[in-house]
């Protein structure tokens, strides 16, 4: 099942928003400032980029978390290459990717937070994206509704009646009786 616009562009939405937002969040929480204005809108401008060109179609959890690493690796230098602050603040000159643990933790965290959520998410709207479409399959076209099936056939058989030794044998099979 591939995605039309619409729905691609509702995806890529709220893939970018919970992005952009969670990247900010633990930059802060790492020890870095706070993005600009501008830097969280460059970074919703490439995350809605990355969505817009993944979201076609159904997504595993794996290609969703490894577009999440790159996107908050991203993230994180598009943040931490803001200006001076970031020198003081980091302790690091260059960026780049010697950053502390503090950050790397905070940026990690926020990927496994957003890669749970966005992969809950992706399987349950497809599910209910099935669902809906075989219900309107079955609604919109007499001709794709499921056809009755007749019964199981009938198999006739010869019954063979028993020989006269066997008549009046009991089998009695079971657990042995308790002593």
């Amino acid at each position: 099942m591939r995605a039309r616009l619409p729905l691609r562009l509702a995806r890529t939405a709220a893939f970018a928003a919970v992005c952009v937002t969670l990247a900010a969040l633990a930059h802060v929480l790492g020890g870095g400032a706070a993005p600009a204005p501008w830097a969280a809108a460059l970074g919703l401008a490439g995350v809605s980029a990355l969505g817009l060109a993944l979201g076609g179609r159904e997504r595993s959890a794996g290609t969703i978390n490894l577009a999440l690493v790159g996107a908050q690796l991203g993230l994180h230098e598009l943040f931490a290459g803001e200006g001076a602050s970031y020198v003081t603040v980091h302790g690091h000159a260059q960026g780049g990717l010697a950053v502390n643990a503090g950050m790397l933790l905070t940026h990690l965290t926020a990927t496994v937070i957003t890669g749970l959520w966005l992969s809950r998410g992706e399987a349950a709207l497809w599910s209910l994206l099935r669902r809906i479409g075989r219900r309107l399959l079955v609604l919109l076209s007499p001709a794709a509704a499921p056809v009755s099936r007749p019964g199981a056939p009938v198999v006739r058989t010869r019954v063979v009646p028993p020989q006269p030794g066997f008549r009046h044998s009991v089998a009695r099979r079971g657990p042995p009786l308790p002593a």
